[in-house]
Order: C-alpha cells, then structure tokens, then sequence
C-alpha cells in the first residue's frame, strides 16, 4: 500500500511540475534519460565540449547546465553565489532563434529578476534578443547571464572576469582564447556544443586531438540515436536522404573531414582503457621502438592477453635526445611495470630496421647503440605499409563494442596520432605525425598470428567419413 500512495504522489508531483510549466524539472526527473547529457553534467572537468549532431540534444544540455550554474542548483558540482557568465552565439540572430530560447524554455519566470535587452521589449522576450538576465540565486544572491555575439569581435569579449562560458556552436579562436583568459582568476568553466561544419579547425586540433594530453579537456560526440526522445523511423528515413559526409556531421557529430582518416575504426571511448590496470607479467609480450633523434624517439610497451587481445601499456616518446638517454628511459620504465629481462639481462624490443644503418658521423649503427645500453634491438621487421595498416584496421576493427587492441590513457602520443593520421594523395598516408603509429605497425606485422584450434572430430563424425570414402572406393572399383 505504501508503495501504491508514494507512486500516486509522484503521478501527482508530475502533473504538477507539467502544469507550472517547470520545464528544468522535467528535464531533471526525465523518465527516459539521455545519457550522454548525463555524462557531461557530471564530468568535473573545467574545458568540456560535446560534438553533436542536429537534434541530437546537445544545446538542451549546454542550456540546463547554464541555468544550473547560475541558479545555483548544480547537481554534480560546489555551487556558487552571486555567479557571472556568458552564453556565447554566432550571431544575435541565432542568439535569440537558438540559446536563447533554450534558456528561456528551460527557466522558470519566478527566478528571473531583471532583464536587459538589447532589442525588443522584456514583456516579449522570445521576440527580442537579450543583453543579460539577472536571476535569482538560491543562496539569496543575483547571478547574472549575459549574452555575447562572435559578430561583435573580440574587443567585446575583454574586461569581465566569470565564472563560466557556454559556446553555442564553434567560436573564431581568438573569441575562444578571450574567453580563456576571462575565467582565468575564477577558476571557471568553459564548455561548448557545437555541430562540427567547418572542417578540421583549432577545436579539432586543441580539444578532440589533445583530450588525452590534457587533465581538464573532455569531449563527447552526440547522435541522433543517443536521443531517446527522436523517433526510430524518423531517424533512418531522414539518414537516407543524407550523404555520408553529410550523414557524419550531422547525424554522428563527427568532424567532416574524417573520410580522409587512415583509421576511421578508432573510437577512443572503446579502444583507450578509462580504468588501467595492472597487467600479468604473463602478458607481456615486447617493446616496440622507431628511433629518432631530432624526430621523436617513440617506444611502446605491447602486452597479449590468453584471447590474442592487445593491450599498449606504457610510452616514451621524446625528441632531441641521443641513444643512451633512450635506453635509460627505456630501463626506468620497464622496471616501473616490472617487465621481463632478455637474454644477457637485458631488454628485449623491436626496432626500424634503418637502425641497422651506418652513418659517416658514427662508427656504429643505432641498432648496436642501443644494444651497448642493455637494450636488445631486434631490427628483423616487417615494414611493408600497405600490409600493416591493414594488420593495424583489422585489431581497431569493433564487434559488438569490443576490439582487438586496448590502449592505456598515458599512451597519449599513439592516441594523437591514431586520431590524426590522414591519407595523402594516391595510396600513401601524410609522413608527418607517424612516429608511434610506425612501431605499432612494426609490431603487429611482427607478432604472431593466433591459429584457431581444430576441433576434435565426434565419434559419429568420423564413422561417417570413413563410410564415406568406403563407399568412393567401392564406386572406383
């Protein structure tokens, strides 16, 4: 009984919130939720981004989380009083059609306190476009969202300190770095949703390249089938009539570019491990090495589960240093992780086979540098690229969300990389930016490949087959 009454006065709160027109509650107590918008409400970093297609519930979220701020009512976050920030647009025009809107959708009229307009009257707001909305803080202050235009140039952007930024689509980077140095001394927020038109900008290199590299970046991609609230056949009929560069950006919220990719099948949310951990020594397999000196110099440290999984553990990755400050990096990092010794005590790895190369400044070859230093290079390779970026498509490939390689988070390097690595003209990739994905090839072309045990033969099957061949032998007979 006590569980029918407390579901009547839920059905009861419900109807309530509905009539009071309290959207914010809605979106709060929403039946069905959109765990993605979840997901980035609760992310504690400072530089948030979700890349999401039309209709795909990104602004929703952008939106809900300005009003949490200002209001106060945060539900993952320390909340503040008497907060400052700004909603940034494109335009004023799409100011006022798009965020704006959102926020007013999404905010009660008993909390708004004051209104500055630029155009308009305040008892039209949706017809106008806002300056700022001073609203009611529940810790008994006044917060106040202001609204800012990209089309006013940066000089509009200087002088304020705040508490958050909210980029509605993609900013020019010099509004983008303002607004940086904006929040600066309030330790604020920036995040930003956007619908990713405009090629392989600075977002792309700062924010979905280097996500990995930096503690307080975080990125998430929206499509339409993360919103449950979009209908399934409205979904596939529309995808149809899209093309599949179309299709990416604006269903999947994926970078229009990315049909140049080398590895498209890379998804760091499946391939990069959120919770690393400690590998059996059983595992261990061997290092991978391409040599550099004024290049980079990167190693990785490849581990084999008993299913032929690959897991990429550990990295070093340098530039502008010699042989021997490689190889004890090289030590430091393997006694780190307690990895097996060679033969003579020393490291086992794989390594370019230019290696083997002779210089006229040097007597030795990298490969017998190396080799002086404890570090047992085996140069025997293959490096045919065609091959082994097919060996490398066919380990990123997903079934059923798993794969066949995994890669720790503080494999930042070959992570960069695999997100960025793009086909040139003809058949070959852009030799720029390959360095870790040239010993993952070496690697991978080099490990063996797992045979799939023949399985034993059922008494009956084999009666069978020897049935079979009597009868052949009886025919030639």
């Amino acid at each position: 009984m006590r569980e029918i009454i407390g579901r009547i006065r839920e059905i009861e709160e419900e109807q309530k919130r509905r009539l009071s027109g309290d959207k914010l509650s809605l979106y709060n107590a929403g039946e069905v939720k959109h765990l993605k918008q979840l997901a980035f409400h609760k992310c504690p970093k400072k530089n948030r981004w979700v890349f999401g297609g039309n209709r795909s519930g990104k602004t929703e979220c952008g939106a809900v989380e300005t009003i949490y701020m200002a209001r106060g009512i945060h539900p993952y976050r320390e909340n503040r009083k008497d907060v400052f920030g700004w909603v940034v647009s494109l335009s004023q025009q799409v100011q006022r059609d798009v965020a704006q809107a959102k926020i007013l959708n999404y905010l009660n009229k008993s909390w708004i306190e004051d209104v500055t307009m630029l155009s308009g009257k305040k008892d039209s707001l949706k017809y106008g476009v806002i300056d700022q909305i001073v609203i009611k803080n529940v810790f008994g202050g006044r917060s106040v969202i202001g609204f800012k235009s990209c089309d006013q140039g940066r000089e509009k952007f200087q002088g304020s300190s705040l508490d958050f930024v909210w980029f509605d689509e993609e900013p020019p980077e010099d509004i983008y770095d303002e607004c940086r140095m904006r929040v600066l001394d309030k330790r604020g927020d920036i995040f930003g949703t956007m619908t990713p038109l405009k090629g392989l900008t600075f977002i792309h290199d700062q924010i979905y390249l280097n996500s990995s590299n930096s503690p307080e970046v975080w990125y998430e991609f929206m499509e339409w089938a993360d919103n449950p609230y979009l209908n399934k056949d409205e979904v596939e009929m529309l995808s149809k009539t899209l093309s599949e560069e179309q299709l990416q950006a604006r269903r999947y919220g994926r970078f229009r570019a990315s049909s140049g990719l080398v590895y498209p099948e890379f998804d760091e949310r499946v391939h990069v491990l959120e919770h690393p951990f400690s590998v059996p020594s059983t595992w261990q397999d061997t290092i991978s090495i391409d040599p550099g000196l004024n290049n980079p110099l990167s190693a990785h440290w490849y581990c084999v589960d008993y299913d032929d999984n690959v897991y990429v553990v550990a990295e070093h990755f340098e530039a502008g240093k010699d042989v021997q400050y490689h190889a004890q990096k090289i030590k430091e990092i393997s006694a780190r992780l307690g990895w097996k010794k060679g033969h003579n005590g020393g490291i086992d790895a794989l390594i370019d086979s230019a290696a083997n190369q002779k210089t006229l400044a040097s007597l030795k070859s990298v490969s017998e540098l190396f080799y002086e230093c404890g570090i047992n290079v085996n140069a025997n390779v293959n490096k045919d690229m065609f091959s082994g970026i097919q060996r490398v498509k066919q380990y990123l490939k997903v079934n059923d969300g798993k794969s066949k390689i995994y890669i720790f988070p503080c494999c930042v390097n070959l992570i960069r990389e695999l997100k960025s690595y793009r086909w040139g003209n003809g058949d070959a990739p852009v030799k720029t930016d390959d360095h870790a994905l040239d010993e993952l090839r070496y690697y991978l072309m080099t490990k063996p490949q797992s045979v799939p045990i023949a399985k034993q033969k059922s008494q009956i099957q084999k009666d069978k087959e020897r049935l079979i061949r009597k009868i052949i032998n009886e025919r030639k007979k």
